[in-house]
């Protein structure tokens, strides 16, 4: 081995031990924390066209990253970017509040009941006119923030800096975990784990990692991503609400 070939090999190496490591793209990276490898993709909401999408009204077939590859490139758009946004119910309709190009398509779900999404506090991931947040429902109820596109799940990961307060740092509950949260410069994170994670420790990702004071958790049992950049289409992924980023046909 030449000197110059023990040099790459010694930097692929250090890399590996990298708090940060590079991603393939300008908006995906892989993000090392607690011992788990997460893939963080990062969009400007003034710059980039944030969308989220449910399943046709009248429907009862999941969406999928294939079928909306196909409906964007009908209007000469591509996808970008691709996440399911949303827990829903066994016909795919969501349990809250969906907001499609300012159409409220279902209400916000202020009700109780069981499961991870009335795990309260639960949340609101909302895109306005180049803006977009992530708000405890309770205070996006209050606000009424300009609003085009929107999702309600839960339960939220961080409220205000804080972690969520029923998280366990040694709870035995592992799953595969996707999220959202607002980075401080306004910009929108987005998050999958590789491997299975507790909710305390995929909260701290956002807070501690990204310093995020506002994330939301999207699901876990059907966490899914397509991002080309990153070599990743989560080509078997069926959903029922889906968040996405657009770009235009070069052609």
């Amino acid at each position: 081995m030449t000197l110059r070939h023990r040099l790459s090999a010694l930097a692929l190496a250090l890399s590996a031990f990298a708090p940060v490591a590079a991603g393939a793209g300008d908006h995906c990276r892989e993000v090392d924390h607690l011992s788990e490898t997460y893939t963080v993709c990062t969009f400007d909401p003034a710059l980039e066209a944030i969308r989220i999408y449910g399943v046709p009204e009248g429907t009862t077939q999941p969406a999928t990253y294939a079928a909306l590859r196909d409906r964007l490139r009908d209007d000469r758009e591509a996808l970008i970017f691709g996440m399911n946004a949303g827990m829903y119910h066994p016909d795919y309709s969501p349990v809250g509040l969906l907001v499609e190009d300012g159409k409220e398509r279902s209400p916000l779900n202020l009700s109780d009941g069981e499961g991870n999404f009335f795990l309260k506090p639960n949340g609101v991931f909302y895109i306005g006119h180049g803006t977009a947040g992530v708000m405890e429902t309770g205070a996006y109820a209050a606000a009424r923030p300009q609003t085009i596109h929107a999702t309600q799940s839960g339960p939220m990961l961080v409220i205000d800096g804080a972690i969520h307060p029923r998280f366990l740092p040694q709870s035995d509950s592992l799953n595969i975990r996707n999220g959202v949260g607002m980075l401080p410069d306004g910009r929108v994170a987005f998050a999958i784990s590789r491997r299975p994670v507790r909710f305390h420790d995929f909260a701290t990702l956002f807070r501690d990692r990204l310093g995020c004071r506002n994330a939301l958790y999207l699901d876990g049992s059907i966490s899914s991503l397509y991002a080309p950049e990153v070599r990743r289409n989560d080509r078997l992924a069926q959903m029922g609400t889906v968040v996405m980023v657009v770009g235009t046909l070069p052609y």
